[in-house]
């Protein structure tokens, strides 16, 4: 057991120049707008997202999540646990246009905003434009103020650290806010369990128990080259978050890393042929998006996932960005085609454009590609 004065020097160590960073995430924010729009559906359980037997949660209200009803759950199961659940189809376009509303008020108090999705967002107020020394009470004015903007409740974490401050907004929840403040910040992450750890899946945690670690504290007892050993290269991370060291900022700027798209079927998938349209369809839309972005990539990778929910992915790089939309169908086809004939359904595929660049005006001369023989992207 460490003493007080190790946990300060500790927390001094982990934070350097202390940074004030504030984590708001919205409460069940699609059906929350649902329930906004449409006064029939308050207090009662919703789940944006498809109805059908391959239909999936996107979200789910609080109501909802009582009966143990989450995203990503599929839509047969969410039913089951809660028989009067309401589905409603997503709506996208308004979600987008409320998140611009909350990214308007975030920015009346910082410039430092790092958006994790449509409903959530690092801030960093250490210098923000009140001039508030307390980051708690800035908090509490960006919450009221998307009330006031959006009628929609936001939780938020408050900490020195983007790890911790993500794990404080879910203390609360919904409609409160939580600090870490660096003398705690070691402790709180001793006492976590680390499947509650951001980051930290359920095969990452599987492995850690079958270790013997089943918390921070006993994640902070292994030594930098048992975690190197064990979890290669993020074994440095889980070093440092065990001692609530974190020291990324708070990136504006934040490079995308992929552009991808998916699609669950209603019916499974046997033959090459509709699952070469649906993969085609896909890299469009993949496209679309990076033309929208004024992005290209070289690694294209293919998700696959099985009617019994086995999933595979099939990925290439080329040393060069792709240039038109018929490469990145053709590329995606060659990942695709030598999956076939399958022995079982495919209720999914996937195509994502990853190692992401600027898109460039290209020459009229264009190099070759490496594909797979027999394919003409241009075909």
């Amino acid at each position: 057991m460490s003493e007080p004065g190790d946990r300060i020097r500790e927390a001094s160590e982990a934070v350097g120049k202390i940074r004030k960073i504030i984590h708001v995430d919205m409460d069940a924010f699609y059906a929350s707008v649902e329930q906004r729009d449409n006064p029939e559906l308050r207090g009662k359980p919703v789940a944006v997202g498809g109805s059908a037997a391959r239909g999936v949660v996107a979200a789910a209200s609080y109501e909802a999540r009582v009966f143990g009803v989450r995203s990503a759950m599929p839509s047969v199961t969410a039913k089951r646990r809660c028989p009067e659940l309401i589905f409603v189809k997503p709506r996208f376009e308004v979600y987008r246009a409320v998140s611009a509303q909350i990214r308007d008020v975030f920015a009346e108090h910082t410039d430092l905003i790092e958006p994790l999705s449509l409903d959530e967002a690092y801030l960093d107020v250490t210098e923000n434009k009140q001039g508030i020394a307390v980051a708690s009470t800035v908090a509490k004015m960006i919450r009221d103020r998307i009330k006031e903007v959006t009628g929609l409740n936001a939780s938020a974490g408050i900490s020195y650290c983007k790890f911790l401050a993500k794990m404080a907004s879910d203390l609360n929840k919904p409609n409160g806010q939580a600090v870490i403040t660096p003398l705690r910040g070691p402790e709180f992450v001793a006492a976590l369990p680390v499947k509650k750890f951001h980051g930290v899946g359920p095969a990452t945690a599987a492995k850690m128990e079958r270790l013997g670690i089943l918390t921070g504290a006993d994640l902070r007892e292994k030594s930098v080259e048992f975690l190197h050993e064990h979890f290669g290269k993020s074994g440095s991370w889980y070093y440092r978050i065990s001692r609530g060291i974190d020291h990324r900022p708070v990136e504006p700027h934040r490079e995308r890393k992929s552009v991808g798209a998916e699609d669950t079927f209603s019916e499974d998938i046997f033959d090459l042929g509709p699952a070469r349209r649906e993969t085609a369809a896909l890299a469009d839309k993949v496209w679309r998006s990076c033309l929208a972005k004024a992005l290209t990539g070289r690694t294209v990778t293919l998700k696959v996932k099985y009617a019994d929910f086995q999933q595979i992915t099939r990925s290439r790089t080329f040393e060069r960005a792709l240039r038109e939309a018929d490469e990145l169908a053709a590329i995606s086809s060659s990942l695709l085609e030598p999956l076939f004939p399958v022995g079982k359904g495919i209720r999914l595929l996937g195509v994502t454009l990853s190692s992401l660049e600027p898109r460039r005006e290209e020459a009229a001369v264009q190099l070759s590609l490496e594909l797979p023989d027999g394919v003409n992207p241009g075909a």
